[in-house]
Protein backbone atom coordinates (compact mmCIF):
# COMPACT_ATOMS: atom_id res chain seq x y z
CA UNK A 1 0.00 0.00 0.00
CA UNK A 2 1.29 3.72 -1.21
CA UNK A 3 2.07 5.92 1.84
CA UNK A 4 -0.15 9.19 1.88
CA UNK A 5 1.68 12.00 -1.07
CA UNK A 6 2.43 14.17 1.76
CA UNK A 7 5.45 12.00 2.64
CA UNK A 8 9.00 14.38 2.52
CA UNK A 9 11.63 12.50 0.34
CA UNK A 10 13.16 16.01 -0.06
CA UNK A 11 16.57 13.78 1.47
CA UNK A 12 15.83 10.77 -0.88
CA UNK A 13 19.18 9.41 -2.15
CA UNK A 14 17.74 7.85 -5.51
CA UNK A 15 19.33 5.07 -7.50
CA UNK A 16 18.46 3.90 -10.98
CA UNK A 17 19.08 0.19 -11.55
CA UNK A 18 22.40 -0.35 -13.32
CA UNK A 19 19.79 -2.68 -16.07
CA UNK A 20 17.53 -0.05 -16.64
CA UNK A 21 19.75 1.70 -19.66
CA UNK A 22 18.91 -1.28 -22.73
CA UNK A 23 15.28 -0.49 -22.71
CA UNK A 24 14.55 3.35 -24.11
CA UNK A 25 14.57 4.74 -20.82
CA UNK A 26 11.14 3.09 -19.09
CA UNK A 27 13.00 3.25 -15.57
CA UNK A 28 12.27 3.69 -12.04
CA UNK A 29 14.37 5.28 -9.36
CA UNK A 30 14.33 4.16 -6.17
CA UNK A 31 15.36 5.86 -2.61
CA UNK A 32 15.91 3.08 0.13
CA UNK A 33 17.80 5.34 2.72
CA UNK A 34 14.78 7.46 4.48
CA UNK A 35 13.31 5.72 8.03
CA UNK A 36 10.28 4.04 7.28
CA UNK A 37 9.54 4.53 3.91
CA UNK A 38 10.84 3.57 -0.22
CA UNK A 39 10.38 6.39 -2.33
CA UNK A 40 9.91 5.45 -6.61
CA UNK A 41 9.40 7.91 -9.00
CA UNK A 42 10.07 7.94 -12.98
CA UNK A 43 13.81 8.57 -14.32
CA UNK A 44 12.47 10.34 -16.74
CA UNK A 45 10.44 12.99 -15.14
CA UNK A 46 12.76 13.39 -12.10
CA UNK A 47 10.98 16.71 -10.84
CA UNK A 48 7.53 15.03 -11.24
CA UNK A 49 5.45 13.45 -8.78
CA UNK A 50 6.91 10.37 -6.73
CA UNK A 51 5.14 7.27 -4.72
CA UNK A 52 5.87 6.68 -1.14
CA UNK A 53 5.55 2.96 -0.13
CA UNK A 54 6.32 1.41 3.50
CA UNK A 55 9.16 -1.24 3.28
CA UNK A 56 6.97 -4.09 3.90
CA UNK A 57 4.36 -3.15 1.12
CA UNK A 58 8.07 -2.66 -1.31
CA UNK A 59 9.02 -5.84 -0.37
CA UNK A 60 6.24 -7.26 -1.29
CA UNK A 61 6.01 -5.79 -4.54
CA UNK A 62 9.44 -6.77 -5.67
CA UNK A 63 8.89 -10.44 -4.53
CA UNK A 64 6.12 -10.29 -6.47
CA UNK A 65 7.81 -9.48 -9.37
CA UNK A 66 10.87 -11.99 -8.68
CA UNK A 67 7.91 -14.92 -8.36
CA UNK A 68 6.73 -13.59 -12.07
CA UNK A 69 10.02 -14.89 -13.33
Amino acid sequence: MAMNDTQDLHDAQWCKSSRSSGNGGNCIEVAGNLPGVVGVRDSKDRSGPALAFTPAAWRAFVDGLRAER
